[in-house]
C-alpha cells in the first residue's frame, strides 16, 4: 500500500495534478483552506438544523445531503478565489455543481466501505430515457446510473476538514481502475492491482474520477473524518429531468 506525497497547486505542477487525475483517477492538493476557513465551515454546519429530510444522523455518521443547498451560506466560504481557480484550471471554465454531501464519521464510529465505484448521478424526478437504468430513490432523492460517457466527465471532489490517514477511515484507492470502464469489485485481480491509501491534511482536497475504485477503513484511533463531497460536470442532462443541484460555480467569474 501507497502513501501518496502531497502537492501544491502553481503553474508549475498543474500539467502533474491533471496528468494523475487522467492516469491514477485521483490526486491530492494541499493548503487550499485555511484554519479560518475550516472553522467557518465547521460553525455553519454545527448551527443547521438538522431535523431536515436530507439530514442523516446517527451514532456512525452525521450527513448532509444537498449540502450547498441545505446550507448556502458555506458556498461564499468554500468557493474562494483559490479553490475556484482550481477547479478552472484541471477541469475547466464550462463545469458546474451537480451534487453536494457532507460526511462526518464520528470518533466512536466503526464502519467501513467495501470497494466500488460511485456509478449514479442524483436528478430532480424519474423519467424512461435510454442509457439512464438502475433508478433508485432514497429521503425522496432520485438517483439513476446514466451513461458511462457522461460518468467519466464527472470529478468529484473531496474538502477534509480533519486529517485523514489509514488510522480514521482515509480512503483507499485502486489508482488507474477509472480506466477499465464499469470494474466489479467482485473481479478486482489483486495479483495486477495495487492499493494506495490517501493520506490528506486539514484544509486539503483530494480530487477523484467516481469511476476510481475506492473504500474506507474502520476508525480505530478517536478521530473524526469530516469531509465535504462536491460534484462536477459539465454534460447537459436529456429534456425529461434535470441535475438535483444543478448551480454555477459561487461567485460566478
Amino acid at each position: 500500500m501507497i502513501l501518496y506525497l502531497l502537492y501544491s497547486l502553481s503553474m508549475l505542477n498543474q500539467d502533474f495534478h491533471k496528468q494523475q487525475i487522467e492516469e491514477d483517477g485521483f490526486t491530492i492538493i494541499e493548503s487550499v483552506f485555511s484554519d479560518d476557513h475550516i472553522s467557518a465551515m465547521l460553525h455553519i454546519i454545527e448551527s443547521a438544523d438538522a431535523s431536515g429530510s436530507t439530514f442523516r444522523k446517527s451514532a456512525d455518521l452525521f450527513a448532509i445531503r444537498q449540502f450547498l443547498k441545505e446550507l448556502p451560506e458555506a458556498n461564499e466560504v468554500i468557493f474562494n478565489e483559490r479553490f475556484n481557480q482550481i477547479i478552472r484550471q484541471l477541469f475547466g471554465k464550462d463545469y458546474f455543481v451537480v451534487k453536494s454531501i457532507y460526511f462526518d464519521k464520528p470518533e466512536q464510529s466503526n464502519w467501513f466501505v467495501a470497494y466500488h465505484q460511485d456509478l449514479t448521478i442524483s436528478v430532480d424526478r424519474k423519467e424512461a430515457v435510454e442509457g439512464y437504468q438502475n433508478w433508485t430513490v432514497k429521503q425522496g432523492q432520485f438517483a439513476v446510473q446514466p451513461p458511462l460517457d457522461l460518468l467519466k466527465n464527472i470529478y468529484t471532489v473531496r474538502i477534509h476538514l480533519d486529517h485523514a490517514d489509514e488510522n480514521n477511515g482515509a480512503l483507499k484507492v485502486i489508482p488507474g481502475s477509472q480506466l477499465k470502464g464499469i470494474y466489479k469489485p467482485d473481479d478486482i485481480n489483486w495479483s495486477v492491482e495495487r492499493e494506495a491509501i490517501c493520506k490528506v491534511p486539514a484544509g486539503a482536497i483530494m480530487i477523484m474520477k467516481p469511476l476510481l475504485l475506492h473504500s474506507s477503513g474502520r476508525t480505530i484511533n478517536n478521530s473524526k473524518r469530516r469531509v465535504i463531497h462536491i460534484e462536477f460536470c459539465n454534460v447537459e442532462l436529456p429534456e425529461q429531468f434535470n441535475w438535483a443541484e444543478r448551480s454555477p460555480l459561487y461567485p460566478m467569474s
